[in-house]
């Protein structure tokens, strides 16, 4: 059965289609050790996951299947040539890579030269 991942923030981009990569503070490995993700894994994209109130059920968007997972810092979007797509992956093709991490931040806590796990997706 394949895992559930939360896209609160962006799932109308997940809807239509126009996501492609997403950042997240986790999802690196889990408390032994071992890599939760890579290439190939199924996962299905949800409005959200966790913090459900009494009576509120998983809303399952979609299926996504993980292309590429690494580490990387999120300060890397500030760099001219490398935020702008990277947001236009991330599903906000009207942002600047530092308008995205000051969202990000903003959103997720955390600061810019933090590590998160960079996963790219496709569609199922």
């Amino acid at each position: 059965m394949p895992r559930n991942i939360s896209f609160a923030l962006t799932t109308d981009q997940i809807k239509d289609q126009t996501k492609t990569v997403t950042r997240r503070k986790g999802w690196w490995k889990d408390k032994r050790g071992r890599r939760l993700l890579k290439e190939g894994d199924i996962l299905n994209a949800c409005v959200k996951c966790m913090g459900l109130k009494p009576g509120e059920s998983i809303e399952r968007i979609c299926q996504i299947r993980v292309v590429d997972v690494r580490r990387e810092r999120l300060s890397k979007m500030c760099r001219i040539g490398y935020g702008w797509p990277e947001a236009e992956r991330e599903g906000f093709p009207e942002m600047t890579g530092t308008q995205f991490v000051s969202m990000f931040c903003r959103e997720m806590g955390g600061k810019p030269d933090q590590e998160v796990t960079r996963i790219e997706f496709e569609y199922v």
